[in-house]
């Protein structure tokens, strides 16, 4: 039975969407209507807490809130500097030469370059 009356409902045009995009993906209907339909009962209600807290409080601003609870994916850049980060190279000393000076170069410039990249 469903409550077409509660405030977080998706209208009908919405719903037909949804089937037709997962008829077209080829994926059980059940799962993706349900699937979008908690997404979009989440994004209405952030919605409606964001309103609320521009028109209550003023002092919060709800992008910060927006922020904070859907964050976005992080970017490639930050993808590939965090594996880099985690793949540190340690210089390995044998008989007073470090026999990864030149991995430690290599490791550096690709560093560097990414660091240049914008977001």
């Amino acid at each position: 039975m469903t409550d077409n009356n509660h405030p977080i409902t998706p209208p009908p045009e919405l719903i037909r969407q949804w089937n037709t995009e997962a008829a077209y993906a080829k994926i059980s209907d059940q799962r993706y209507i349900a699937t979008q339909a908690a997404r979009w009962g989440a994004d209405t209600e952030m919605e409606a807490c964001c309103e609320w807290l521009e028109g209550e409080i003023g002092a919060i601003d709800p992008n910060d809130l927006r922020a904070a609870r859907r964050p976005k994916p992080p970017s490639l850049k930050a993808q590939a500097l965090e594996t880099l980060r985690s793949m540190q190279i340690e210089p390995c000393w044998i008989n007073g030469i470090n026999t990864n000076a030149e991995l430690m170069s290599k490791y550096d410039t690709i560093r560097r370059a990414l660091e240049q990249l914008d977001d």
